[in-house]
């Protein structure tokens, strides 16, 4: 049997400045599923999208979604892509398992787990490069070490803080396999997108922690809609190694509770070893990964 894409619709050129297409996966003609592929909305033409990938149960577990996966790859490589990535749930709903996940897979609180698709991505050789983790909230903010205390960051500070920021943003993209000039592009556009006022933009909160009245670390919280999200933290590194990473942390949480927010939530680069420990001992658990593969 042959397994093959057909488009089941035109090129489509959407109002963000991506190209994409939808195409029924097919079994000698036979539809038997569906992939979505597009380009990347931050880093453009030259990286694509599988942004999702169904196929019928009856067809599961027979090789149908590697061989559309593997032509989706060909099809990128025909729009000049140089790279393809695929965000894969924690968990996803039995009624919408895809092979090989996909961005717009609805995450759920019980379902199927994603081992398969993530065996199925890593067996194509796609690499984890970051990965999302949440955390439901108390009612009550955690109180943080005696001698510790979060302030509001100051206009004076905020200048290198924020140069810093965007640098070691930029930095972390490149060491995983994004070229300098697109990292440097997607840290720049995401840090004026978030802070176009600075210190006092809107639902995002920037502070010191300081530990017997001396900085000691920083922190960059969103309290918006009904999470608190993490953009950046950070202990300086002349004093790393003495908990306040997990200060900041827990600072991060009494303030989306006093912003009423439900759940707090961050983003973990593959390979930060020391940081997914300590954000698996306050309770977060992992969402979503993101994978990437390089197109020769």
């Amino acid at each position: 049997m042959t397994t093959t894409l057909r488009p089941a619709e035109p090129l489509q050129q959407n109002p963000d400045g991506t190209r994409s297409r939808r195409y029924q996966v097919c079994v000698n003609s036979r539809p038997v599923g569906r992939i979505h592929i597009g380009t990347h909305p931050v880093f453009g033409d030259a990286v694509a999208r599988i942004t999702n990938l169904w196929i019928e149960e009856p067809d599961r577990r027979r090789g149908r979604g590697t061989v559309a996966a593997l032509a989706a790859e060909e099809i990128a490589r025909g729009w000049g892509c140089r790279r393809i990535e695929v965000t894969i749930p924690a968990e996803v709903e039995v009624e919408a398992e895809a092979e090989a996940g996909g961005a717009e897979t609805r995450a759920a609180g019980a379902g199927a787990p994603a081992g398969p698709a993530l065996r199925l991505a890593t067996a194509l050789g796609y690499v984890v490069r970051n990965y999302a983790m949440e955390k439901a909230l108390e009612d009550v903010p955690p109180a943080l070490p005696e001698g510790s205390r979060g302030r509001p960051m100051t206009d004076a500070e905020f200048g290198p803080w924020s140069v810093r920021s965007e640098a070691e943003y930029a930095r972390s993209w490149i060491e995983r396999g994004v070229p300098e000039a697109e990292a440097r592009t997607k840290a720049a556009r995401e840090q004026a997108d978030l802070l176009p006022d600075g210190r006092d933009s809107e639902d995002m909160l920037l502070s010191v922690l300081e530990h017997e009245g001396i900085p000691v670390g920083t922190l960059w919280l969103a309290v918006r809609e009904d999470h608190g999200y993490v953009f950046d933290v950070e202990a300086d590194a002349a004093h790393r190694g003495r908990g306040h990473g997990r200060s900041l942390m827990l600072l991060a949480e009494a303030q989306s509770i006093a912003a009423g927010k439900s759940a707090i939530g961050l983003n973990v680069f593959a390979d930060n070893t020391p940081a997914e420990r300590l954000y698996a001992s306050l309770g977060y658990g992992t969402t979503r990964y993101t994978m990437y593969k390089h197109l020769l």
